[in-house]
């Protein structure tokens, strides 16, 4: 399988604050397999809560009634 191309490409360096949440362990396995796939891809260890801000951030930019919403 070819890892290039995955969706959520190299992650920019971002000034963070910790959110906790819940997930089902199925997700939490998804996220490690991504997390490791991602490190494949672009050299750099990265673990699954490093990406899941990256994710969300990604999946919010794509959602064009949200995007409507919230640009007046």
């Amino acid at each position: 399988m070819s890892v290039n191309k995955l969706r959520l490409g190299p992650l920019p360096k971002t000034e963070n604050l910790k959110v906790t949440f819940t997930c089902p362990a199925g997700l939490k396995a998804d996220l490690e397999r991504y997390a490791a796939l991602h490190a494949q891809a672009y050299g750099e260890e990265v673990d699954a809560l490093t990406l899941i801000p990256h994710m969300l951030e990604a999946f919010m930019a794509r959602d064009r009634v949200f995007r409507r919403a919230t640009t007046g």
